[in-house]
């Protein structure tokens, strides 16, 4: 806060300065790892988490780690809230997500809810570097900062000029937007406001949310931002991957529907049933109806051997994909490993010693892809729909 103790604040620097070095510690450590997984489809599937872990990791100089602190009742726990988790090399955080559970408490605590916070504190920077602080004191036990009734820190961010691509507004998450933010998976939200209030940013911030809460099932079904134009794109395209999530794709209204002539119009009552929400169930029914139960075994001739995977078994392996929620296309790469996976635990039992180069091979093989291709076929969208709705 201005006039602050000068030891508060170079206390408070020199925490930046060792959740810098603790950031970079966590880089160095994940850059060091190697992806070795137990086949070719797994060793990808590290490399990519790796990578994405590494971006997550990166620091930006400019852009300050924490923007808040928590402080509890008396003898309890204080935490710093930033973009990203950091923590020291014992595990323990010395800059908790803004996504994380105990991180709500900075954007609704009040006088009147408290959340157990003593104080809140906000920080105030200059190119990243921390320049001031304010704190907002939230039950009647004395501080020696003394009460701040609003925030110069926080209005001066909120009102800080548009200038170049959206910034996000993490540091300044309302309490109305902040419910919005943390509203659950199944929830459909629907963002109204006036221009410049804040909706596009609430709506990436809510997918930066969901990202972090429902990591696993959204990097498999996936997720993506549709705009109206690619300038748009370019305006919020460095929005999400500044909160550390670089997996959401995003595409125009246009580049979404693809380039199709249009020929006619459907009558209302049509277009209606072609538009319900329900229509989206219809059409993956439809996708994943091509699917065929194996009536066969799997043969895999090697060498002088033919190996067999029993049609039971390729029907547990093909229910076990649905049931993981994986999308169509990506399942059938899944498919042709899973199958080439329990041909080598035959090789294994027969005392052979098969590695991933062995798998690797026998997925691309004739008659793995051929098998892959009857019971798990192509699909082609255009005529997925064509032959749904002819």
């Amino acid at each position: 806060m201005p006039g602050a103790p000068p030891d508060e604040l170079t206390a408070e620097q020199q925490h930046l300065a060792e959740s810098r070095v603790a950031l970079e510690q966590m880089h160095t450590k994940v850059s060091g790892l190697r992806a070795d997984g137990g086949n070719a489809v797994s060793t990808e599937y590290l490399k990519a988490a790796l990578y994405r872990r590494m971006k997550a990791l990166e620091d930006d100089p400019e852009v300050p780690l924490f923007f808040g602190r928590l402080d509890y009742r008396a003898g309890a726990e204080r935490f710093y809230v930033g973009r990203r988790h950091v923590s020291d090399t014992e595990g323990d955080p010395m800059v908790v997500d803004w996504r994380a559970g105990i991180s709500r408490a900075f954007y609704r605590a009040s006088a009147k809810e408290t959340y157990g916070v003593r104080m809140r504190r906000r920080f105030g920077y200059v190119h990243g570097k921390l320049t001031a602080y304010e704190d907002e004191v939230l039950d009647d036990e004395p501080t020696d900062a003394g009460e701040v009734v609003g925030s110069t820190i926080l209005e001066a961010e909120i009102e800080r000029p548009r200038v170049g691509p959206m910034r996000d507004i993490v540091a300044t998450i309302q309490p109305e937007q902040d419910e919005i933010v943390r509203s659950g998976l199944s929830t459909s939200v629907c963002v109204q406001g006036a221009p410049g209030t804040g909706k596009t940013a609430v709506g990436l911030h809510r997918a930066a949310f969901l990202l972090y809460t429902h990591r696993d099932q959204l990097t498999r079904q996936g997720v993506l931002v549709v705009g109206p134009n690619d300038s748009f794109l370019r305006y919020i395209g460095d929005v999400l991957p500044a909160l550390g999530e670089i997996d959401a794709a995003q595409l125009t209204v246009e580049g979404l529907t693809g380039r199709v002539t249009v020929r006619g119009a459907d009558p209302v009552e049509v277009a209606r049933l072609k538009g319900d929400a329900r229509m989206a169930q219809v059409v993956d029914s439809a996708v994943w109806g091509h699917l065929v139960a194996p009536a066969e075994a799997l043969m895999v001739p090697r060498g002088s051997r033919r190996w067999r995977v029993p049609a039971y078994e390729v029907a547990e392996i093909i229910r076990e994909l649905r049931e993981r929620g994986v999308r169509y296309g990506a399942g059938r790469t899944m498919f042709a490993q899973r199958l080439a996976h329990a041909v080598l635990v035959r090789m294994e039992l027969d005392g052979d010693s098969p590695d991933d180069r062995v798998q690797d091979s026998v997925a691309r093989s004739r008659p793995v892809r051929t098998y892959v291709d009857q019971l798990w076929p192509k699909t082609d969208a255009a005529k997925v729909v064509h032959r749904l709705l002819s």
